[in-house]
């Protein structure tokens, strides 16, 4: 597949961050300094405008995984250009909250979780950059081990309860899971059920990007729960209660992510860097940058993560 550079990016420092923040709508109004930023990539574009601020002293952009007004479903994510419009203005870190549904009665509505693996069921989403070379990337320990302990640190600053440690089981949606399927999971020994984190923590890690999930438990899951199982509405009015607590978390744990990073996410395969390299086929130096003025929107309680389908 041959992809065609996109225009040359201006240099302007106003334009780059080093901490993406993947997530829904109510993030907005906690940037200091918010300006949009639109980014083209090789792979068409992002959800949308990368929305650029400042928070602990540290650059952060913010992207709506499913664009402003949480329009696309999970199943229709671009990832690829999600994760590389981030890394094209410097984002090296990433945190990405999420909604999930649990497959276990002791994981209630309104836990939080900090899960440390994964299972993709998903079918037919594009889940990889290596379309022209044969890359096998390790992908043993999804999540970096330094965000993970950021976050661990900056709920217990904050005095809140974070599960540590959850298998987190991707599904296709948009629909959710039959009580058999959901009963299938847990039998598995898996924990949480979402709808995107894959591929968008494959993605990062091709990327060489450092990747954290934070997850919301808004439900219980058809085969744990009693009576007609998941509800729509039960899980918008779980999120819309807990919403605040979780951005919060998400914004201190910015302020103690490492500067440096000693981490292994950040060996990246040769492939990988032959991505990035000046004067390749859509290399991140050419990504093309367009900075608007300042905006400010108030904050809301969208689930995050394709948890409801749109």
């Amino acid at each position: 597949m041959t992809h065609t550079p996109p225009r040359p990016a201006p240099a302007d420092d106003s334009a780059r961050a080093e901490i993406g923040v993947i997530g829904g709508t109510g993030f907005y109004a906690l940037l200091d300094d918010a300006r949009e930023v639109r980014v083209e990539t090789p792979y068409g574009a992002p959800a949308d405008a990368l929305t650029l601020g400042t928070v602990a002293g540290r650059q952060v952009a913010f992207l709506p995984r499913h664009g402003r007004g949480h329009s696309t479903p999970p199943h229709r994510i671009n990832y690829r250009a999600n994760l590389w419009a981030l890394r094209s203005v410097g984002v090296r870190q990433v945190l990405a909250p999420c909604a999930v549904g649990s497959l276990c009665r002791e994981l209630v509505p309104g836990t939080v979780v900090l899960p440390d693996q994964v299972v993709d069921r998903t079918s037919g989403r594009t889940g990889t950059f290596f379309d022209d070379v044969v890359e096998h990337v390790s992908f043993a320990d999804p999540y970096c081990a330094a965000g993970r302990a950021a976050v661990l640190k900056a709920a217990a600053d904050r005095g809140e309860t974070v599960t540590d440690g959850a298998t987190m089981v991707v599904v296709q949606g948009p629909r959710f899971s039959s009580r058999a399927e959901s009963q299938w999971y847990a039998s598995a020994g898996w924990s949480l059920v979402n709808m995107t984190g894959l591929p968008e923590a494959a993605l990062a890690r091709e990327l060489a990007l450092c990747y954290t999930s934070l997850a919301l438990v808004t439900d219980l899951d058809a085969g744990v729960a009693v009576g007609d199982g998941v509800s729509e509405e039960a899980v918008h009015r779980v999120f819309a209660t807990h919403v605040a607590r979780l951005r919060e978390l998400v914004l201190t744990t910015v302020g103690e992510l490492p500067a440096v990073r000693d981490c292994a996410c950040g060996s990246a395969p040769e492939p990988a860097r032959s991505l990035f390299a000046p004067g390749s086929p859509g290399a991140v130096q050419a990504a093309s940058v367009e900075v608007r003025p300042e905006v400010r929107r108030p904050g809301g309680s969208r689930s995050q993560d394709g948890r409801k389908p749109s």
